[in-house]
Parts: C-alpha cells; structure tokens; sequence
C-alpha cells in the first residue's frame, strides 16, 4: 500500500512539473539570400530561408569575423531600390526580444567592401555603422532589447550614400519580459542598444550558447577582456559551481563568473575606459562572484565603483552583498553621459583589491511614436495606384525614424494620439502616370497636397471633400478628367486650389467658385470643359438631376418607340413583297379569271338591257 501511494506521489510530482514547466522562447533566425534552410555547426543552429520578407538583391557573402554565423549568402539594396528597405516579419507573438543583425560584404569586385548605412528596429534608429566595423568583431553586428507588442517586427536600412547595406543574418530571440528592467515599467517605450559585453579575465570570446546559457537569456556575445592592461590586474578563475547565476530574469550563464580581473598593489583600482556617443543615457550592468580563494569572508574585500569620477555605487562587498563566496551579484544604474567617453572605476578601500567579472553596458534609447496605421495604409495604398518609382523606396515606417522619413511625405505629432500624421504630400513633377485613390482621404491631417506636373489620369476622388484640414490642392498639369466633384465646395479651409492644365469638363461647384470671395486662389484655366466661373465659358441651363433623369427616360423611351415602329413598317413591308411575289407567279391564271369575270359582266348587262326595252314597249303592243 505504502509502495502504492509513493507511486502516486511519483506521478503526480512529474505531472506538476510538466505543466509547470516553461514553453521555449520564440526564436527566429533567417539567413539572409538564402534559398532553403540551413543549419550550421558547431551546435546544429537552424536558419530560416530568406523568402518574401523584403526586396534587395542576394548574393554571395564574405564574413567579415569569424564571430559571425557561417553563413553563405546575404542580401543587398542597391539604392536604385530606394533608401530605406525593411524585412517585416509577422505572426511574432508580443513580448520582449533580442533583435541582433549581422553584417556582411558582398562578394563582388565592383561593390564596396564596407558599406556604412543606419538600422532601425521598430522605426526606432539604433545603430550607424562607421567606418572600420568589418575588422572589429563586436562591430560586425548590431543587437538591441526591443519590446514587441503588434505581433510584428520591423526592422530597416537605411542608405547613406556610402555603398548598399548588405546583411548576413538576422535573429529574433525571445527574453523574459522583466529582463533588463530598467524602470516601473519594465524598460517598455525604451530600446537598450548593447554597446558592450566584456567577460573579465577572459581570453576568448564567447556566445551563450558556448557557454551551454538558458536559452531564455538570448543568447548573448561576450567579447573576451584578459586584461585592462599596464600590468593593472591579474586573471582569475575557478571550476566551482556558482550559486544564483543562471536565475530569472536575465538567465547569465554561470561560467560567465568563473573568470574575473583582480587589481593589484601596483595598480589598485581598476578601470575600463568605453568610447561611446555623448549626451545620452547608458545602462551599466555589473557582475561580481567572490572566486578568490584568499578571501574567505565578508568585511575583507570591500570598494566604490565610480562612473566618470561620481560614486554610484559605495563600499561594495561581494561576500556579503551576494550572500557567500561563489555567488553572483549583480549591480545595475543608468547614468547620463555628456562626453564621449565613459569610465568605469573600481577603487579599493582599507588595503583590499577591487575585482570584476564582467560589464555589461546597453545605450538607451526612447522608442520612437509611430505613425498611425491607418495613414500609413493610405500611403500605401498611394504608392500602388500612383506607380511610385522604387528609388522613392516608402518602406517601413513613413516618418520615423526621424533621420530618414519618406521623400514627399511631411510629417506632424500628433499629440492627442502620440502618433505621427500625414500633414502635406509633395510629389509634384516625379513622372507619376497612375490614378488617385479613394484611400486618399484616410490622410485626414492633410494639409496640403502637390501632385502638379505628373501624369495622373482618371476622376478627382469625390472623397477629398472629406479632408477638413485641406487648405492646399494643386492637381495642375495632369490628365485629370471628367467632373470637378461637388464635395470640394465643403472644405471651408482652402486657400489655393490649382486644377488647370487638365481635362476636366462640366460646370464648377458654385460652392466651390463662392470661395473667391473668401480671398481663395483658384485656377481652373486650360481645360477646355470647364464653365461656370467668371474666366470660363458661360454654362448652358442648369437642370436639376431630377431633370436630367427624367430627360434621360424620355430620351429611352423615344428611343424605343423608334426602334419598334421601324420593326412593324419592317415587317408591314416584307408582307406587301411577298405578296407580290406570289401574284406574279400566278399572272395567267389571274388573267384569264379576270377576262372571263369581265364577259359575264357584260352578258349580264346585255340580257338586263332586252328585258328593259320589251318592257318599256309591252303596253303599246297590248294596245
């Protein structure tokens, strides 16, 4: 019986922990250019083909680090393919992510060999390469923690004028949603772009996966530190186990405290000096696990860690801090930095050394207000029926990042929404040859549209009189036709309206003529159906649509009447051939009836004549 409940006991504990147990992390991995799946060694990565996330060109690679994934192929964007090119990806369930892009070099001869462009993640600018990045391994990529929350990820090149982006890889990588928290909102409406990773006393570098890392953790790249130099530290290392490493939420691997930088009495603080951007806000992250074996208790090693010269962190004592020797601790701040460099120092105090792990330090960045979706579906939609030229690009996100918006699209925050809106299109003289969109009127927030000298043809949308904003509309010199609609007299707002050099016909809206007297600017000159206006022909009567309906009706019904009494003479007339056909063919017939009809008609009248005389002459014969 005891044997039995065990048993169950058993089972039961296994089914608790199989329910309880975590779902892996989303991970997405595209090897860019590349026609099939691939998978590569040492640890059997899969990687997705590159199949309709983008345009661009793929071609052959040359890794520029051997760092980067052994991959074969990559994709470039020439810049005849427009600016700014974006890979979107859909169905990413929402939540918080590393997003890491290696870079490649295109093997070609006539290409250049370092291109320098700018990425964006989520319309959010969070990298510009610089020249020299193919030979510094931890340039070779870009990598930013990114929140998720559209079930999409955007992530876009923008071009400099310095050779075409071309792109080896791309990884989506799935963290815990409170990893990296760098505030009461869990680092939501911020992107921390990782700047540097250093695995102290370390002689290679290494990823996390080399590490045999959580895969929860992102699979991170550690850049190897032996040492910060001038005989200032001395390695250490251990094989122990290390307690409360590998933990939620940020899952560091434990063989990342296995290694540190102790200082020495010659040099007894130590520092790390990083070039970064100035003025912005820098995430610091410090790891720490006592693996000293000289120093066996709380209270005998203890320091500040001061960042550029201000204390952020006093009398650090990593035993007693963390709990006991071989245990992680980790520190975090956030510092804003005005120069161009940032100096990491640890100064020992009462005759101990200082010592060191690993740093972490990630630029912070605001993520970007995007534009309202609906208004970029408009946009969208534009770009197809007006045939807009691929050197325009209109890929990603129209106005953010806000180094590189879209050509002939302006602009405006919105500050009720926090959203950015289309305020004016300014797209004149670009050898447009499409037709206008109803969708155009989802740009609500127009202010001003330009689209004069191209080759538009069709209808002025009827819809436009819904874009109360609108106080600029300049169609000129197009092959606009048919009718000005009536809904343009509703927007109280114009000021300039040019529709000239078109073909538009019919009479123009007198709500829309009255708006001269509001000091509008009106040109409606060179198309030669227009009337209705002082300039233009003098329009003939204005009839009603009643009127012009009950015109048109009767128009079909005389119409008809014609049709059917062409039909009957039509008919009456083959009758009357007919007829005439069979009476020729029996003309002798018909002729000797008629002879014959004619000598009884005259017997007739013979005999009625001798019986009318021997009756006039009887009674003179009686007498």
């Amino acid at each position: 019986m005891l044997r039995f409940y065990l048993l169950w006991l058993l089972v039961f504990c296994s089914v608790l922990s199989s329910s309880s147990a975590r779902n892996a992390p989303y991970a997405m991995r595209i090897s860019c250019g590349a026609r099939q799946n691939v998978h590569t060694p040492p640890t059997n990565t899969r990687w997705f083909k590159d199949f309709a996330y983008t345009g661009g060109v793929p071609g052959n690679a040359t890794r520029p680090s051997f760092i980067s994934p052994p991959l074969g192929t990559l994709r470039y964007f020439p810049l005849s393919e427009g600016p700014e090119n974006c890979y979107n990806i859909n169905r990413v369930p929402k939540g918080h992510y590393t997003v890491r892009i290696f870079f490649g070099l295109v093997n070609l001869a006539n290409l250049d060999h370092e291109p320098l462009f700018d990425i964006s993640v989520e319309g959010t600018q969070i990298s510009s390469l610089k020249s020299g990045w193919s030979s510094e391994d931890d340039q070779s990529f870009v990598e930013a923690l990114v929140f998720l929350t559209d079930g999409t990820v955007s992530i876009c090149f923008h071009s400099t004028g310095h050779g075409d982006p071309a792109i080896l890889s791309l990884e989506i990588l799935q963290i815990d949603d409170k990893a990296y928290s760098i505030g009461p909102e869990r680092g939501e409406g911020v992107i921390l772009r990782t700047t540097k990773r250093l695995s102290c006393g370390n002689p290679k570098p290494k990823f996390d996966v080399d590490y045999s890392g959580d895969h929860w953790g992102g699979d991170r790249f550690w850049s190897q530190m032996p040492t910060f130099g001038q005989n200032a530290d001395q390695p250490r290392s251990t094989e122990s186990s290390i307690k409360q490493a590998s933990k939620s939420p940020n899952f560091y691997p434990e063989a990342l405290y296995q290694t540190a930088l102790v200082s020495t009495d010659s040099q007894p603080d130590l520092a790390y000096t990083l070039d970064v951007d100035p003025n912005k806000n820098y995430s610091i992250w410090l790891h720490f696990a006592e693996i000293d074996s000289t120093i066996t208790e709380a209270g005998k090693r203890v320091f500040d860690v001061l960042i550029n010269g201000d204390i952020e962190f006093e009398g650090v004592d990593v035993i007693k801090m963390s709990g006991d020797r071989y245990t992680a601790l980790v520190l975090n701040t956030t510092v804003a930095v005005n120069g161009r460099t940032l100096t990491i120092t640890l100064h020992p105090k009462g005759g101990s050394h200082a010592i060191i792990n690993a740093i972490e330090v990630f630029e912070v960045i605001v993520a970007e207000s995007k534009t309202l979706p609906e208004e970029v579906r408009a946009l969208q939609s534009l770009k197809r029926s007006l045939g807009l030229p691929t050197r325009f690009g209109w890929n990603g996100d129209p106005c953010v990042p806000q180094q590189h918006p879209w050509s002939g699209a302006d602009c405006q925050l919105d500050h009720t929404t926090n959203k950015w809106v289309i305020d004016g299109l300014d797209l004149d003289n670009q050898g447009l040859r499409g037709f206008l969109p109803n969708d155009i009127s989802k740009l609500r927030h127009l202010q001003s549209i330009n689209l004069s000298w191209n080759n538009i043809h069709g209808g002025i949308p009827p819809s436009l009189g819904t874009i109360a904003s609108l106080e600029v509309l300049d169609l000129s010199f197009n092959s606009f036709n048919g009718s000005i609609p009536e809904s343009l007299g509703q927007l109280t707002a114009l000021r300039r309206v040019n529709l000239n050099g078109n073909s538009l016909s019919g009479r123009v809206p007198a709500t829309l003529g009255g708006r001269l007297l509001h000091r509008a600017s009106f040109n409606f000159t060179d198309n030669a159906g227009l009337c209705g206006i002082p300039g233009l022909p003098t329009c003939g009567p204005h009839l009603s649509t009643s009127a012009k309906i009950g015109i048109g009706f009767g128009g079909f019904f005389i119409i008809l009447l014609l049709v059917i009494c062409s039909l009957v003479w039509w008919k009456r007339r083959q009758n009357i051939l007919r007829t005439q056909q069979l009476a020729a063919r029996g003309a002798p017939y018909a002729k000797a009836r008629t002879q014959l009809s004619h000598d009884i008609q005259l017997a007739r009248h013979h005999n009625y004549g001798h019986a009318r005389t021997a009756a006039e002459n009887g009674p003179s014969l009686l007498s």
